[in-house]
């Protein structure tokens, strides 16, 4: 017995000696005469950053799962990825966005082995939508359907570019934009590929990308790509996701939404539009003589666009209850049914004709489970909804909560978990998040950002404002905001909890903004990529914008040195997913406000916040207009969850502050 312990002991101690030189060498890396110094430019220690990298490299060597909160300009990459580099093994990253996705792999990961002098392999897999696809490229040149000449033009430069590319990743082809209507004609989806009986299948972009992912000792996903692996074991990627030794997420904050959606299933009108148009192009093409398929598809047409005209205008999102109550729509989703179900008789008797038609086949029948099933009743842990958009619905069913899923799918096989963000938590309260994706095990750990946010920002919420629900209330935000923004010339986002607010808001601006020669930006005229270029380019320029803009968007410099937040981030009450699981916390004997709404709309605050600081140089004003920032006894738990601004609810000394960082920022600039 005393032999066994002892042998323990060593175990013990043979471990604390190899976390203690790891942690020692990372120190000596991240130094100011270390390898991360000598490789990159202007680069400054941060006790945060080296903390953080060792809070990794523990997690590394003990297999464990971690949550990370790192504030903006913390450097939480290079900590995540030297670690990663140096003992994670095969190593996947996700990240919410492409944008960082890229960013990781065309920029941080080359600096990073560089510095390390290491030769890794890495490797960037996106989803098929992003691949050039052969076979549809193909397709789209024979049969010659444009609708403008400048479909024509893209088509003959892709024609140029598919022999040139070493990858068919669309963002290499920048003389076409990334929405232009040709990109869906010459991608795959997971409906429309042929699999392993495509006549490209050995020039397939998709399949080279998920074979250099698997011998890659990095590779760089997104969230979506992750689950869409986790729930379908699609193939190529389900051969390399178990030989993982550890997963980084990235962005880690968007997680739990895009589990709900991963973890669940949907069916859109678009889904079966697609179906009826691919089915009647691959009829005429390879079975003209079976069926008049014009003929044969147009039910389906008309019982999906029938679908949607039962809910009238979009955008709005309404649970099962609601759904229910739609006049019609019972009768319009059994039509749904009975025309897949005609389809699938006379798509069978030809299936045999073409690759095409046996791949539309599993499709019209995947849809016709997918209906008959949303049109049964929900489980009890279970949640279905509608999405309606302009001209197209989805039908959602998920489980209302992803945590015992998404704790089975880490209990699988023992690797590293690492979950970072720069908005994770409330305070250093990480419960919300762990109980979403049932982490509840995993350490939390969190650094405050480094920059000084007493001196270079000024939380201002002005006085005078009326109650959020005031019918004026929109009105009295432009109100209140003018006057900063014509001191700032520009240089603001005005970041809204609605898009209703979004159009009333930017209405409101337009006459004022046109007078002072300033210009207007607002979300939904333009795309994203396009309206933050223009703002880029232009500092005389007011973006009204709403949640899509309240992370991921990096502005530096004077050219944004305000951002106003019309209202307080609450979700939508009713918002039949968010009403669903707070029914389901009261039931448990929770508080639903004070258990999760404060805390989502707290992590939701200090996103939009941080579109404000973004480097040590960055200075501005932070207006909240909600009044019940300072008169709800929870208010105080909303500010004190955001970096150390100086505050003020005086407009002389906001608009003071504001002149005083132009100021300063023009002088340096001169």
């Amino acid at each position: 017995m005393a032999f066994t312990n002892q042998g323990g002991g060593n175990q013990i101690n043979s471990s604390v000696v190899r976390e203690a030189a790891m942690h020692s060498e990372l120190e000596c890396l991240f130094g100011a005469a270390g390898a991360i110094a000598k490789a990159i430019n202007d680069y400054q220690p941060r006790l945060g950053q080296i903390e953080m990298a060792q809070a990794v490299a523990t997690a590394i060597h003990e297999r464990k799962s971690l949550i990370l909160e790192a504030g903006t300009g913390t450097g939480k990459t290079f900590a995540y990825l030297v670690p990663a580099l140096l003992w994670g093994g095969k190593v996947i990253i996700s990240t919410g966005t492409k944008t960082l996705q890229d960013q990781l792999y065309k920029r941080d990961l080359p600096a990073v082995s560089r510095a390390l002098n290491l030769p890794v392999t890495t490797a960037l897999l996106k989803g098929r939508s992003n691949y050039l696809c052969h076979y549809w490229l193909e397709r789209v040149s024979q049969e010659g359907r444009f609708s403008s000449r400048e479909e024509i033009d893209h088509l003959r430069k892709l024609k140029k570019f598919i022999k040139l590319t070493l990858t068919g990743d669309k963002s290499e082809q920048d003389e076409i934009p990334e929405n232009a209507p040709i990109w869906a004609q010459v991608t795959s989806t997971r409906d429309n590929c042929l699999g392993g009986t495509c006549p490209f299948n050995k020039e397939c972009f998709v399949l080279q990308a998920r074979r250099n992912a698997q011998q890659a000792d990095i590779v760089v996903v997104n969230h979506h790509l992750f689950f869409a692996d986790v729930m379908l074991r699609d193939e190529g990627m389900a051969e390399f996701l178990p030989a993982a030794n550890t997963i980084i997420f990235d962005e880690a904050h968007q997680l739990p939404d895009t589990a709900t959606l991963f973890f669940g299933e949907s069916l859109s009108t678009s889904q079966l539009i697609d179906l009826a148009r691919d089915l009647q192009v691959e009829g005429m093409s390879q079975a003209r003589d079976a069926a008049r398929w014009p003929e044969v598809v147009a039910p389906l047409e008309k019982a999906a666009r029938d679908l949607r005209l039962v809910f009238g205008t979009g955008p709005i999102k309404l649970s099962l209850q609601q759904v229910k109550e739609r006049k019609g729509f019972d009768q319009a989703l059994q039509q749904v049914c009975v025309t897949l179900t005609d389809l699938i008789k006379i798509v069978e008797i030809n299936a045999a004709r073409s690759e095409g038609l046996s791949a539309l086949l599993k499709r019209a029948e995947s849809l016709w489970q997918l209906a008959e099933r949303w049109g049964s009743e929900t489980g009890e842990d279970e949640i279905a909804w509608v999405d309606v958009f302009a001209s197209s619905v989805q039908l959602h069913r998920s489980p209302l909560s992803v945590a015992a899923l998404f704790q089975r799918e880490r209990e699988g096989y023992p690797r590293t978990w690492i979950f970072t963000s720069a908005t994770l938590a409330v305070g250093e309260d990480f419960s919300l998040y762990a109980q979403q994706l049932g982490l509840q095990e995993a350490k939390a750990r969190s650094w405050p950002s480094p920059f000084n946010f007493e001196q270079q920002a000024l939380l201002y919420v002005p006085q005078h404002m009326p109650d959020p629900y005031h019918p004026d209330y929109t009105e009295a935000v432009v109100e209140q905001a003018w006057p900063l923004i014509s001191v700032a010339q520009g240089r603001t986002f005005v970041l809204c909890t609605s898009l209703r607010a979004v159009d009333r808001i930017a209405q409101s601006l337009q006459v004022r903004l046109e007078q002072g020669g300033l210009s207007l930006l607002k979300q939904g005229d333009l795309t994203r990529t396009e309206l933050l270029q223009r703002f880029r380019s232009n500092p005389n320029s007011v973006l009204v914008a709403s949640q899509s803009f309240w992370e991921g968007i990096d502005v530096r410099g004077p050219g944004l040195s305000l951002v106003v937040i019309d209202k307080l981030p609450f979700a939508a009450p009713d918002d039949p997913v968010l009403s669903a699981r707070l029914n389901k916390i009261e039931q448990e004997g929770g508080n639903p406000f004070m258990d999760y709404q404060i805390p989502a709309a707290a992590i939701s605050l200090k996103q939009g916040a941080g579109r404000l600081i973004r480097s040590e140089s960055d200075t501005g004003v932070l207006m909240i207009c909600d009044p019940r920032l300072i008169t709800k006894p929870y208010g105080k738990r909303l500010w004190r969850s955001l970096p150390a601004f100086s505050r003020t609810r005086d407009e002389a000394v906001a608009i003071n502050f504001l002149r005083h960082c132009l100021a300063s920022a023009w002088l340096e600039q001169s």
